[in-house]
């Protein structure tokens, strides 16, 4: 297992340039923004939509490009240990990646995440963010030899969404936005927690 999590770290510092290169934060939704309603599906099933959410409190909105990703696995043990502080600021955490709900449900069990984890079939919701971005085809064959990406998205598109965090207030605005093409770098949990104080 430590060599394949060895391999995949490897593979992704191999190809990180090219794979910035492509990616482009300029349309990406900014603070100051409305979010763009959305309803998807859990790992279960359950259809799960942003304004439903928004009238419990606040929404913190999360992309990871998938579970292979050690980064994005990192990124969300990370928030899944600050959760206890996002609830009692009120809020809801949501987690959105291209995954199909099979493979989502993997790296919610794997782990052990407490929160929604929503399949954004195609990359559509993202796509409406401005987050969505397209591998070169050196890099995508490379993720598909190694990854298996289709098979882990239900296409072959070889796009992905940036990684992006959202703190998002009761009127759907978001106040806090952290958009940043370079997939090692991800959003703290402990800021995401001060962002929230802040709405109070």
């Amino acid at each position: 297992m430590k060599h394949v999590l060895k391999s995949v770290f490897v593979l992704l510092a191999m190809f990180a340039a090219n794979a910035m290169q492509a990616q482009d934060a300029s349309k990406a939704l900014k603070q100051g923004d409305k979010v763009k309603e959305f309803t998807l599906k859990n790992a279960k099933g359950e259809e799960v939509s942003l304004s439903a959410l928004l009238k419990k409190g606040p929404v913190v909105l999360t992309w990871y490009r998938g579970g292979w990703c050690p980064y994005c696995n990192l990124a969300l043990k990370q928030l899944q240990e600050e959760l206890a502080q996002i609830k009692e600021q009120g809020a809801t955490l949501v987690a959105l990646t291209p995954e199909l709900p099979d493979h989502s449900l993997t790296t919610q069990e794997k782990n052990a995440l407490e929160f929604e984890v929503l399949t954004d079939l195609h990359n559509e919701v993202a796509r409406s963010y401005g987050l969505v971005f397209k591998l070169d085809p050196q890099t995508a064959e490379r993720y598909e030899s190694m990854l298996h990406l289709s098979a882990h998205n239900g296409t072959d598109s070889s796009e992905l969404p940036i990684p992006a965090t959202y703190v998002v207030d009761t009127e759907g605005v978001i106040r806090y936005a952290y958009v940043n093409p370079d997939y090692k770098q991800r959003a703290d949990a402990k800021t995401v927690v001060e962002q929230l104080k802040k709405l109070k």
